[in-house]
């Protein structure tokens, strides 16, 4: 077991490396494009092609299960199972289908309105957990999915205000209904993630969620690959390496470090539900919604209209509204429990009467 101080740390640094991720992945990617870079698949692929990464914390967490597991030499090095696994591998398609709609919204939107749009994944994920894991819905999470749905269609009604130069409006919107599909699909994702947990006959513990999300951004870095093998991709990258705007060498570290970035989403997401909860972790990602849109107008100088105000408070009011729900939800359940466990015992300190 871990001792609270290092179980504090952990929730500490495993914060800040969500932050980093969430805050910086749409930034660079959205540098890749600005500067000159076109090529949407490669973009996807950079999102998960990170996964390597991951063997680094699933090496470490193995080395310390042998050291301390009773008796020694008994730890397996795999810990998923063949139907997680499958269920995994189809998850991962998914999300390198997701990376694609996102990718090409990231190219068509600034980084402000992608990222509000993309917010409204919470709406998407309350209907498909009702559909799939049967979560019921509340007076808060109805007023969450109106809130989100608002701010979407706030800036859905203003969609040509922040139109980048040069741009058509017909690729502006095809980029708008893209990101929202991005959001659609991860809102589908997540349900589907939680029902396989719920399904899997086996312990989900942090190492097998490790497990899980290499073998997502596996398959997800596979799809984005062939993705670019039927693009030609590969061959077209360093001829845009040669005029990027940047310079060639600056290029492929802007690539490379998207694939970072983006892989620390994933681990520091991983860490805070591991050290706290879920919903500690999808509370920071709301709170870390409106420096993602400072640094889009410090970097980008793009333009923060009204509408966009509206969307962004409309937005962070949903997931305050989901969250207190949650919260809510949660401290009834555990009353709920612990008078249940009152009541146990009462019971079974109750004497027996004699016949």
């Amino acid at each position: 077991m871990m001792n609270n101080t290092l179980r504090k740390a952990l929730l500490v640094l495993n914060c800040i490396i969500l932050a980093i991720g969430n805050c910086g992945s749409p930034i660079i990617m959205r540098l890749y494009f600005v500067k000159g870079g076109n090529r949407i698949w490669l973009s996807s692929f950079s999102q998960t092609a990170g996964w390597p990464i991951i063997f680094i914390p699933l090496l470490i967490s193995y080395f310390h299960r042998r050291k301390t597991q009773v008796p020694p030499n008994t730890t397996n090095l795999i810990l998923m199972k063949y139907p997680v696994f499958i269920a995994t591998a189809v998850i991962g398609l998914l999300t390198g289908l997701d990376d694609y709609f996102y990718a090409y919204g990231v190219a068509r939107l600034p980084v402000s309105t992608s990222s509000i749009i993309i917010a409204s994944q919470l709406a998407f994920t309350a209907f498909f957990a009702f559909l799939l894991v049967k979560q019921k819905f509340t007076a808060y999470s109805v007023n969450a999915v109106v809130l989100l749905t608002a701010g979407a269609g706030v800036l859905a009604l203003h969609a040509s205000s922040d139109r980048p130069k040069g741009e058509s409006s017909k690729l502006y919107v095809l980029g708008f209904l893209m990101t929202l599909a991005a959001a659609a699909l991860y809102g589908l994702i997540l349900p589907m993630v939680e029902l396989m947990y719920m399904k899997a006959k086996q312990a989900i513990t942090y190492n097998l969620v490790l497990e899980i999300q290499l073998v997502m951004c596996f398959f997800a870095t596979l799809f984005c690959t062939v993705g670019m093998l039927i693009n030609k991709d590969f061959q077209a990258i360093p001829r845009e390496a040669r005029v990027y705007e940047l310079g060639e060498t600056k290029y492929y570290v802007v690539v490379a470090l998207n694939a970072v970035i983006a892989q620390c989403f994933f681990l520091g997401a991983i860490g805070v539900i591991y050290c706290a909860s879920s919903l500690v972790s999808g509370i920071l990602i709301a709170a870390l919604l409106p420096i993602t849109e400072i640094l889009a107008v410090i970097f980008f100088h793009e333009k923060f209209q009204a509408e966009k105000g509206v969307a962004l408070v409309l937005s962070l009011w949903g997931f305050v509204s989901y969250f207190y729900g949650e919260i809510k939800h949660n401290e009834t359940k555990d009353d709920q429990s612990k008078d249940q466990k009152s009541q146990s015992q009462a019971t079974e300190m109750t004497p027996i009467a004699a016949p």
